[in-house]
């Protein structure tokens, strides 16, 4: 289990690295991205950023593209927003939890449907 710290600034890293992404990446082409988690090694020089991005099958191309080129502007916003002894190497890792959990909602609701048609 990670320490108290590394769990703070994981979640300090999930609620600033949202508010950069949203506030820095002005792109309407590229749908919207969310944060969804942080996994940050326990030296605090790399981390994981799980990202989930609404819209289009472009759009999330898109965007994909838009976070890998923008990489190194935003660890230098981060840097200059959170104050750490290093600042960590990001890395970012589409995660496709949310649509996946839609998806399972979707087919509970077709099947409460089809159980309500045969009562």
């Amino acid at each position: 289990m990670p320490s108290m710290r590394l769990q703070r600034v994981r979640e300090l890293l999930k609620r600033t690295l949202g508010e950069i992404i949203s506030r820095e990446l002005h792109s309407a082409d590229a749908g919207i991205i969310t944060v969804n988690d942080v996994d940050i090694s326990s030296d605090l020089h790399s981390a994981v950023v799980f990202v989930s991005l609404l819209g289009s099958d472009e759009q999330k191309r898109k965007a994909a593209k838009l976070l890998n080129d923008d990489r190194v502007r935003i660890q230098q916003i981060l840097s200059r927003t959170v104050v750490l002894k290093y600042t960590p190497r990001l890395k970012f890792v589409m995660d496709d939890s949310i649509e996946r959990g839609n998806r399972v909602l979707q087919i509970l609701s077709e099947i409460d449907e089809v159980d309500d048609d045969n009562e």
